[in-house]
């Protein structure tokens, strides 16, 4: 019998960030690959920095289906929400198609929702609202997407545990090792609990220690400073506009008009997607 083949799909969640060793990152998929079976596991990490769902779809699913893996993971999403081109339709499309790819080919897949970005950076509220209600459509996606290929789905979104600021890194959007390793933990007891995992499950206790304060302020004053200014040039004019209307909403009384408007976008897009495999099956 061949090893068992894991493929990780995503951004820079799954890419490792947050949790550096010796000649780059590791993260929570490659923690979460040595417990797949007993024996030696084959694991590709295809996640990539920066990543949206497009990037996913058109470049790391294709290379990923040709590895034909036993156990598929696709974590993505928060990258859509940072940009100015942001369409749950188009994430909700994306995220189907990926989904209905791998399954179709026998894997299993495992998916998760996560915190909005707005929160772990503290930004104001008038800010922070309008990522947290974009984060909040994603995630009512890849719930109801989930459900439908029958993936293992760890919710993260309002965990205790992932609110934890001794899981997060200096960036405060990655998690540090603990915070891999939760994840790591987590998603092995899900596979434990659906008989897909026979090896055993990844240690939660940090192999180093936690990065100094001066090291983690030299991150933000280096590369963290660089990833502020290119989320800015991108996001920032439109997340002023959204901002603006959130205060003229809420000074008017209408801030629940903005919600509702949220959930019916996510609505009509899970109904296209519905509609879409309904006609491809006749």
């Amino acid at each position: 019998m061949r090893p068992v083949r894991f493929v990780s799909l995503g951004d820079s969640l799954t890419e490792g960030v947050g949790d550096p060793v010796e000649g780059g990152w590791r993260g929570w998929a490659a923690l979460l690959a040595d417990g797949l079976a007993e024996d030696p596991v084959e694991f590709t990490n295809l996640a990539v920095s920066g990543a949206q769902t497009r990037e996913v779809l058109e470049l790391q699913t294709p290379a990923g289906l040709e590895l034909e893996p036993d156990i598929a993971s696709v974590v993505i999403g928060v990258n859509d929400t940072l940009r100015c081109t942001f369409d749950i339709h188009a994430v909700a499309e994306r995220l189907d198609e990926v989904y209905a790819s791998f399954t179709g080919r026998g894997a299993t897949l495992l998916t998760a929702c996560l915190p909005d970005p707005g929160s772990m950076l503290g930004l104001p509220g008038s800010l922070a609202r309008p990522l947290a209600r974009r984060q909040r459509a994603v995630n009512r996606v890849v719930h109801a997407l989930s459900d439908r290929y029958g993936a293992v789905h760890l919710h993260a979104a309002e965990a205790d545990w992932i609110m934890d600021r001794a899981m997060w890194s200096a960036d405060r959007l990655h998690p540090g090792e603990r915070g891999h390793r939760q994840l790591a933990v987590r998603f092995h007891a899900l596979l434990a609990e659906a008989h897909r995992t026979t090896g055993p499950a990844p240690s939660p206790a940090p192999e180093f220690p936690a990065p100094t304060t001066s090291a983690s302020l030299l991150w933000l004053a280096t590369a963290g400073t660089a990833w502020v200014a290119r989320r800015c040039t991108d996001l920032l004019p439109q997340l002023l506009r959204l901002a603006a209307d959130e205060m003229g909403h809420r000074a008017r009384g209408t801030s629940a008009r903005l919600d509702v408007r949220a959930a019916a976008a996510v609505s009509a897009a899970l109904a296209a997607v519905s509609v879409v495999e309904q006609a491809d099956a006749v």
